[in-house]
């Protein structure tokens, strides 16, 4: 038991670390609030249905706009979610099998990491291959509770180790992977569809993590918001 805490605190002092050089933003968890109306959202269409997201180009930039231009672009049209990790998250868009060169600023590009706006469930992030590599290739996290002894240590470190009583709360209520936050770039977030994306990682699987029959994005449309 001793060691299991331990080893929580190790991994939440790398993250106070990585805090340190993150961008500040508001005290409150925009990342949770519904979509305003006129709001870009984009909505990821699948055969199970629709997944339907925020932006947050406020705080990702670069990510927001990448995104946005392939999906406009057509780009996504086709690709797949080509590997489901369960209690984690779902990955789209196999770098391996295209090259990891898919971005439109054609190079790889930076990492944009902010306090308030962790890997709750249902948040989307880029992938990457180590700090400053996005390219194309994206995750929706599906994961599970966090463990009580993590949500302790939280607290006890507090908002001035930058864990807020709200990203706490949250990550308490509705779970995640915490485990990603300052590594990847945290750019949307699932407002409706969170049942597709559970039936998304209760597929078939193969011994690669990949879905035995594919799971085909057809379009990504980025389009007002409205109620």
């Amino acid at each position: 038991m001793k060691n299991n805490k331990l080893l929580m605190i190790i991994v939440l002092f790398v993250l106070v670390l990585s805090l340190s050089s993150c961008t500040k933003a508001r005290s409150s968890l925009e990342q949770m609030a519904a979509p305003k109306v006129g709001e870009e959202i984009a909505i990821i269409k699948t055969d199970f249905g629709n997944i339907k997201m925020r932006l947050f180009p406020d705080v990702a930039p670069k990510a927001v706009e990448n995104f946005k231009t392939l999906a406009q672009e057509g780009y996504f049209n086709g690709k797949t979610f080509y590997r489901v990790k369960k209690g984690e998250l779902i990955m789209a868009v196999n770098s391996e099998e295209e090259g990891y060169s898919q971005s439109i600023y054609g190079a790889p590009f930076e990492d944009e990491f902010n306090e308030n706006y962790g890997h709750f469930k249902g948040a989307v992030s880029m992938a990457n291959r180590g700090p400053d590599t996005n390219q194309s290739t994206f995750f929706i996290v599906n994961g599970s509770s966090i463990d009580d002894g993590i949500i302790e240590v939280m607290r006890e470190l507090g908002d001035d180790e930058g864990f807020s009583d709200e990203l706490i709360d949250t990550y308490e209520k509705i779970g995640g992977y915490y485990e990603y936050d300052f590594k990847h770039t945290v750019f949307g977030q699932i407002f409706e569809g969170m049942d597709v994306v559970e039936e998304l990682v209760n597929v078939e699987l193969n011994e690669m993590q990949a879905p035995v029959e594919d799971i085909i994005i057809k379009e990504i449309e980025i389009v007002p918001y409205e109620e």
